[in-house]
Formats: structure tokens, C-alpha cells, sequence
């Protein structure tokens, strides 16, 4: 199947997808207006200084995190391919009065046709290289779209974690691109992770989600990630691996800790679940 049409399938799944997982989240825009925020540390930490600083969220989702990062100054642009994201985006960021520009595309188009040198920090987080078709020219894209001396960050799930169940199986084959085709789409994560990923009040929404669309991912190694980055002139300043999830409750049996982390059950030797990096461009 060409690359393109499995991104429409996985444009029409994450439509559905969607639609149950804001379900859950109650008032967002309220939450939103009170200060709240729906960023970790690790994201922040690895960003930096953010206000005044103009930031491109690719695969944004529906724009939670988007704006948070508009509350601390930046100037945000979300690009995301599920049209029922960027329009409920659009409808936080107006309903929650924190600004941003929110643009519907697949995210190779996004990046192929936009001016180059244009953001200082490029930013994706949890659960985005997973459903890049090919690295090569989202790296490239990456590149062109930063100013000199800007920066990409990514926090991700670590491609270690992929490579199990849900029951801690050894199922899927370790990064090289490998497609992982699922007749029964895209899940509901949010009523898996439940106050994990809505600690500001989780409301039970749309039960036992069945999507009718499937879906299509890849599987990533580290050196996959982040060879092709540094191909295209960006340079490595960090790579950080933690061995927790933020607020994703996955596996059976995970333990929740402070700070929404969850670690692997009792008694499973430790293992990284997410890894973090900073890469700049020279100037």
C-alpha cells in the first residue's frame, strides 16, 4: 500500500480515535484558563526558556499541550493530520483565550511547503515517530524549518517499550521501519490511562470505544530517530532515557508514583519506557 494511503488511514482512525478520547477530559478550556497545564518536567526541561520564543508543535493532537506551552510565552504553530484534532484545537484555544495557530495537513506536506528558517524550537511528544512512514524527510523538514542556532526537542516512548504487549510479551520486532498494521485502529489510551493523562478530573465518556478504521504504524529504533537528524546538520546536545511513562498506564500491572510517572510492575526488571532528546542547528 503507497505510504500516502496509509496516512489517510490513519488520518480517518485518529478522527474516531479522537473524538472518544476528548470524551474524557471534561472542561479543558476552564482548566486551561486557571493556569493548569498538561506538560512534564521532562519536556520542559529539555525546551528551556520558551516565551518569546516562536515553536512549532508537530503532530500536536488536540492542542492541550499546544497551548500550555503558549501559557509560558511561546508563539505556538500545532500542525496535526486529524481534521476532529485541529478543529477542537481551535476551539480551545479560542474557548481557553491562550493563543495559537493551529493548521490540519499531513505533516510531510506541512514541512515540504513551509518557509524555511522560520522557528526557533521545533517540539513532538509520546507516541509520534510511531506513525512517521519515513524519517528521512521529516528530519530534513525539521532542519529547513529552523532558524540557525534553533532547536528540536522530542520526548518519546521509548522504542524498547514497543517491542511488547500489553502483558510484557515479546511480540514486535526492534525499529528498521518495521509496519504494524491493526485492524482494530486506534485506541482509547485516555480511558486506559484514566487520571494519568486527565488529572484535572477524568469523566468516563464514550465507553468501550470500538474504531472502525485501522491503522498503520512503524517501528523506530534509537539510531533510526536520531542519525537521520543529525544527517541533515543538527547537532546532538542531549540524550536522556527514563526508565517511567508519564501518565500512560499501558501494561498490566504498571505502578503509578508521584508526578503521574508509572513504572513497570513489581518484580520486572527495570527497563527504559521513555527517552528524551535536544538536537540544535549550527549558527
Amino acid at each position: 500500500m503507497p505510504k500516502k494511503d496509509l496516512h489517510e488511514a490513519n488520518r480517518l482512525s485518529w478522527n474516531a480515535a479522537t473524538r472518544a478520547h476528548n470524551s474524557h477530559k471534561g472542561d479543558q478550556a476552564r482548566f486551561l484558563r486557571e493556569g493548569g497545564s498538561t506538560l512534564f518536567p521532562e519536556e520542559l526541561d529539555l525546551l528551556g526558556e520558551l516565551r518569546g520564543r516562536s515553536l512549532l508543535h508537530l503532530q500536536c493532537n488536540s492542542g492541550q499541550d499546544t497551548l500550555s506551552l503558549a501559557a509560558r510565552g511561546a508563539h505556538v504553530t500545532g500542525v496535526d493530520i486529524s481534521d476532529e484534532a485541529i478543529d477542537f484545537a481551535r476551539r480551545l484555544s479560542a474557548e481557553s483565550g491562550l493563543s495559537g495557530t493551529f493548521e490540519r495537513s499531513d505533516v510531510y506536506d506541512w514541512l515540504a511547503s513551509a518557509p524555511p528558517s522560520r522557528f526557533d524550537l521545533v517540539f513532538c511528544s509520546y507516541g509520534v515517530t510511531y506513525w512517521l512512514s519515513d524519517l528521512k524527510p521529516w528530519a530534513e523538514g525539521i532542519s529547513r524549518v529552523l532558524q540557525p542556532g534553533g532547536r528540536f526537542v522530542l520526548v518519546e516512548f521509548h522504542p524498547v517499550l514497543w517491542l511488547f504487549d500489553e502483558k510484557l510479551r515479546l511480540t514486535y520486532p526492534y525499529g528498521g521501519g518495521h509496519r504494524i498494521s491493526e485492524a482494530s485502529g486506534v485506541g482509547d489510551y485516555v480511558a486506559l490511562s484514566g487520571e494519568g493523562l486527565v488529572p484535572w478530573g477524568y469523566e468516563e465518556g464514550v465507553r468501550d470505544f470500538r474504531n472502525p478504521h485501522p491503522c498503520h504504524g512503524f517501528q523506530w529504533g534509537l539510531g533510526d530517530v536520531i542519525n537521520p537528524l543529525l544527517r541533515h546538520g543538527l547537532m546532538l546536545e542531549r540524550l536522556e532515557e527514563y526508565c517511567y511513562a508519564n501518565g500512560w498506564n499501558g501494561l498490566e500491572g504498571m505502578r503509578e508514583t508521584p508526578g503521574r510517572r508509572y513504572l513497570l510492575p513489581e518484580g520486572v526488571p527495570e527497563l527504559p519506557l521513555m527517552f528524551g532528546l535536544s538536537v540544535r542547528k549550527a549558527g
